[in-house]
């Protein structure tokens, strides 16, 4: 079996740019209906386990550990106003949703993913995002990332071919680059290939000695080395908390509670269907999630 874990909050964004692309404005619920219509899609194609991770609201732990994390602040009121329905709509669906408060919709994929990378009926996990921090949970084909957007798969080859580091360093690579997407800078001057260079000899941020000469001896080759090591030698606790928020959580249940795959299976949708699909003005939704239902077991 094929176990889909969805990013909703990115989805609902993906879905409003979608729609801003091909509208002037987008349509009211526009991204909602968007979420529902993709994730009857995946239904329709054959998923059988599906779960979606949301930011319920967007403010999390990592808030606490860095002030200038990110926050709902400036965000497109249309998108967070959009949250609640989209959850009530999958869950009308019958797809499981975890509204994640204390943690983020990245931290429920990522534990989401472990549960099921140990159930061994399980042949691949999809976390459906692009999500750089994601990266840090693939596993080779067994855990991989889904890139609806682009239809591409990622695995952990793809990772190390994107990155030049394996999942297990992903997180520290994010501490020395900073991720603009969540609101953490890195290091002045550390950009993606040298940390890329650094990371591949010494895989983590702890391992990295403070002597560039060092570097030379361990056989790395990076553009003003000297500056960087100053750098990482000053500020090595700010790219350790960096590193530290770019972390995923594989534990939530003080959150959400996932359960087991076994609870992730779509079983048709709920009594509230009807209603939603008025409020959403998606008048064959039911007909169309009926259909999806043929050949399945209720």
């Amino acid at each position: 079996m094929i176990v889909h874990l969805i990013d909703g909050t990115y989805e609902l964004y993906r879905q409003h740019f979608g729609q801003a692309v091909r509208h002037s404005s987008p349509p009211p619920l526009a991204a909602t209906r968007g979420v529902v219509t993709s994730t009857l899609q995946l239904l329709v194609g054959g998923a059988t386990h599906v779960t979606v991770a949301v930011d319920h609201v967007i403010e999390s732990f990592r808030n606490q550990m860095y002030e200038g994390y990110k926050t709902s602040d400036g965000m497109e009121a249309e998108i967070l106003d959009q949250i609640p329905l989209m959850e009530d709509a999958l869950r009308a669906l019958g797809v499981p949703v975890w509204p994640m408060v204390k943690y983020e919709a990245d931290d429920g994929l990522a534990a989401g993913a472990l549960i099921a990378s140990l159930d061994d009926r399980v042949d691949q996990v999809q976390m459906i995002t692009p999500d750089k921090d994601l990266g840090q949970c693939v596993v080779g084909n067994r855990v991989v990332q889904y890139d609806r957007r682009n239809d591409l798969i990622v695995n952990e080859t793809a990772i190390i071919e994107k990155f030049g580091v394996g999942p297990a360093s992903i997180a520290d690579w994010l501490g020395l680059v900073g991720d603009t997407a969540d609101g953490f800078p890195g290091l002045p001057g550390w950009g993606a290939k040298s940390a890329t260079s650094v990371l591949s000899r010494y895989l983590h941020i702890g391992d990295i000695p403070d002597s560039e000469a060092q570097w030379t001896t361990d056989g790395v080759v990076v553009r003003g080395a000297a500056k960087l090591a100053a750098t990482l030698r000053d500020q090595r606790p700010m790219a350790e908390l960096f590193k530290q928020v770019a972390t995923v959580v594989t534990d939530v249940s003080d959150d959400v509670p996932l359960g087991l795959v076994d609870d992730w299976e779509w079983r048709g949708p709920t009594k509230d269907l009807g209603a939603i699909a008025k409020q959403l003005n998606m008048t064959d939704l039911v007909e169309r999630t009926e259909r999806a239902m043929v050949g399945r077991r209720s």
